[in-house]
């Protein structure tokens, strides 16, 4: 993290189960387990077919509008969210959450629903999850960055979980525990802008 970061305590973000997403990814971690019994993989495979369809989400602009359209009817979400996972390799389980979700009208949730899911696996795994929201998708190699430097500040284990927000403008705002580093460009913005009205 850089100098110029504002660390502050927060209460921790760890998905509440009685939330719209956790409910859903709760749901499809059940389901991975039981299919587990025939299919000793299908708790990785899974959680990889909704990692895919979550980094689809954060970095395909087109797909990320699309889900996020209120304005289409279900037909027209499925055909045109099926064809997608369908060019991507997704498995039943998770084109039939995404199904639901469609059916559910809900289908704007699914980046929530994803992170929830992952969340939730990292617990189980006794992992710790920094959310970390960005203007723009990360790409792999700021991904090794932050974990590295997650790690440097004694952190270990650590799970990303993502969100892209462009209403942060640039830079990152990184939560882990109950700890929050917040060195957006709207953060310095407004804190510069706090400074210049206190010297007025």
């Amino acid at each position: 993290m850089a100098a110029t970061e504002t660390a502050v305590s927060a209460s921790p973000k760890a998905p509440n189960p009685t939330g719209l997403a956790a409910r859903y990814a709760l749901a499809l971690l059940a389901l991975a387990d039981d299919r587990r019994k025939a299919d000793p993989g299908a708790l990785d495979r899974i959680a990889a077919d909704l990692e895919k369809v979550a980094a689809l989400a954060a970095e395909d602009r087109g797909f990320h509008a699309f889900i996020a359209d209120p304005r289409l009817d279900a037909a027209a979400q499925r055909k045109g969210a099926f064809a997608v996972l369908d060019r991507a390799g997704i498995g039943a389980e998770v084109r039939n959450l995404v199904g639901v979700l469609i059916h559910n009208r809900r289908l704007s949730k699914l980046p929530d629903v994803a992170a929830a899911f992952g969340a939730e696996l990292a617990a189980r795994r006794g992992q710790q999850v920094a959310e970390v929201t960005s203007a723009h998708a990360l790409t792999d190699t700021q991904r090794a960055q932050i974990a590295a430097r997650l790690t440097e500040a004694g952190f270990s284990g650590v799970k990303l979980v993502e969100r892209v927000d462009p209403a942060i403008l640039g830079g990152l705002i990184v939560r882990i525990g109950s700890r929050l580093y917040d060195n957006s460009i709207k953060s310095k913005l407004q804190r510069l802008q706090f400074a210049m009205k206190g010297a007025a």
